[in-house]
């Protein structure tokens, strides 16, 4: 770690007076006695609240403190609704690093014979540039065609940066979790080795690749929703662990709301169509893109009546196994019908909170929050609002935390800022029942055995000839396994026999020596 930059770091939460934060009382005398021997730095922020200051402290940082912020925003779970809403305002717009290097560095990747026969018109400006890396358009050199592309480049040197920065967030952490009033429940040592993982996993751009391309497939099944969600094409042959070569879209950023409303986009349909493709990757793919953020997410306006989405960067994506699928849709239709008692016993029988959990006592505690709430308007609720105050009931309840969930409730929380940032009237609970309970439907009714039988027969069909000498081998060692069992359980009883022989024989034997001893004596 690198003095210097723990320095700047401290310079910079100095500054901006991030230390009043923390009560004086709670800090140790040896921690006051540093502050006040830095004497020179002082808050030069007075006229901004605790809260705008954090946010520009780590804008201020750089890129690795920007996106941390970012992801910190997403765990309401964890913080005040104040600090949340002015972590979501950062903004990944980063200096962008001399083209001639990123196209060095995409030259050192693929070599120079590959990038000078199939690319062309390779522009040094990026088109983007963000914490990670950067964009830049080119033209690929194809047989059939020439494609418009972009290539993404990772910042040079960028893993160093982050795993020093990771190291600096780790002591601060363990600081905070020591000293801060709240600094246990915040649980900030878990929250940076979450960071950790999540942008290691961004700094594999053949990770990436691999979830585009599998994202792209879940959405060419051709069923109703399909349509709804646009992958751009990768082309892996020239992709790397640090360059990715993907196809240039051409959309509309979703938070460009004028220019939608000015082209006549139909933003009622957008917005339930954004929601339809979350639950269709949540529920029916079981692999969801889970970095739906504004700078990712584009509208594909050409035809206004009619429009549908565009995800990239599919650096971050969860997973769900079918007992946890099952289980949270089971769970939101219970919300939906406000069965307190069944959220409660899910929670039971999933093992997300312990098997002794009295679920009378859990069920009045989601009570008691959830209640509140449904007394608004449907349209007016925040569905993964309730999703957060969920999780934060069953903490109290000793809910260990499920990564998976986490990237859920981050990835509703985006999805429904989205839609209702196009059409505020958007009723997440009337678009989404409907779907919910046709899945529950399928997973639980007669067409779900039908279903399984029938991706079953291929097994059983491999097995079926083979039923008749299992079953004899089975009953030949079964007769065998009886055979053996007795021939077993008679050497035990005749060795019983024996040494119950001889300890009658050593206490006869015992008994005439004590009966020679005392005719001696006398």
């Amino acid at each position: 770690m690198s003095s210097q930059r723990l320095y700047q770091i401290v310079k910079t939460f100095l500054n901006f007076g991030l230390d009043e934060m923390v009560p004086a009382d709670m800090l140790p005398w040896y921690a006051n006695v540093g502050r006040h021997s830095l004497f020179w730095l002082r808050n030069k922020h007075k006229d901004k609240t605790p809260e705008q200051r954090f946010r520009l402290a780590i804008e201020s940082l750089g890129p690795v403190f920007i996106k941390f912020g970012q992801m910190l925003s997403t765990r309401r779970d964890l913080l005040p609704p104040e600090l949340a809403d002015e972590l979501a305002l950062l903004q990944d717009k980063v200096t962008p690093f001399d083209g001639e290097q990123a196209r060095q560095l995409i030259i050192d990747a693929m070599g120079i014979d590959v990038f000078e026969q199939h690319f062309k018109d390779f522009d040094l400006v990026p088109l983007a540039s963000a914490s990670i890396a950067q964009v830049h358009t080119a033209t690929l050199l194809t047989a059939e065609k020439n494609e418009n592309i972009v290539i993404k480049v990772l910042r040079p040197n960028i893993s160093k940066t982050i795993l020093a920065d990771i190291k600096v967030m780790s002591l601060f952490a363990g600081v905070v979790a020591r000293w801060l009033p709240d600094g246990k429940r915040l649980r900030p040592k878990e929250v940076v080795e979450e960071y950790r993982k999540t942008i290691l996993d961004e700094l594999d751009l053949n990770r990436e690749a691999a979830n585009a391309i599998q994202l792209k497939r879940n959405f060419e099944q051709g069923s109703e929703y399909d349509k709804a969600l646009y992958v751009p094409e990768i082309y892996s042959e020239y992709s790397f662990e640090n360059v990715l070569v993907m196809e240039r879209i051409y959309g509309i950023g979703v938070g460009e709301i004028e220019t939608l409303n000015q082209l006549g986009v139909n933003m009622k349909l957008l917005a339930e169509r954004g929601v339809e493709v979350f639950f269709t990757q949540v529920f029916r793919d079981s692999f969801f893109h889970a970095d739906m953020h504004p700078g990712n997410v584009f509208v594909d306006a050409t035809h206004p009546e009619d429009p549908t989405w565009i995800a990239i960067d599919c650096g971050i994506v969860g997973t769900l196994n079918r007992e946890d699928k099952r289980y949270l849709a089971e769970n939101f239709v219970a919300f939906f019908n406000r069965d307190y008692r069944k959220v409660a016993q899910l929670h039971v029988d999933s093992g997300w909170v312990p098997a002794n959990t009295s679920v009378d006592e859990f069920e009045f505690a989601i009570r008691t929050v959830c209640e509140p709430i449904f007394n608004k308007p449907l349209s007016e609720i925040s569905f993964g609002q309730v999703l957060v105050n969920l999780f934060n009931t069953a903490r109290r309840f000793n809910m260990e935390v499920q990564p998976q969930l986490v990237l859920l409730q981050k990835t509703l929380l985006y999805i429904e800022g989205l839609g209702r940032q196009l059409y505020p009237q958007l009723d997440l609970w009337q678009t989404a029942k409907p779907f919910l309970e046709n899945w529950v439907k399928e997973q639980m009714g007669v067409k779900a055995v039908l279903s399984k039988i029938k991706a079953n027969l291929p097994f059983w069909n491999e097995k079926l000839p083979e039923m008749p000498d299992l079953i004899y081998d089975y009953l030949k060692t079964s007769r065998e396994n009886q055979h053996q069992q007795t021939q077993i359980m008679q050497t035990l009883l005749a060795s019983q026999s024996k040494n119950n022989q001889r300890i009658i024989y050593s206490i006869v034997a015992a008994a005439i020596i004590i009966a020679g001893a005392i005719l001696l004596s006398h």
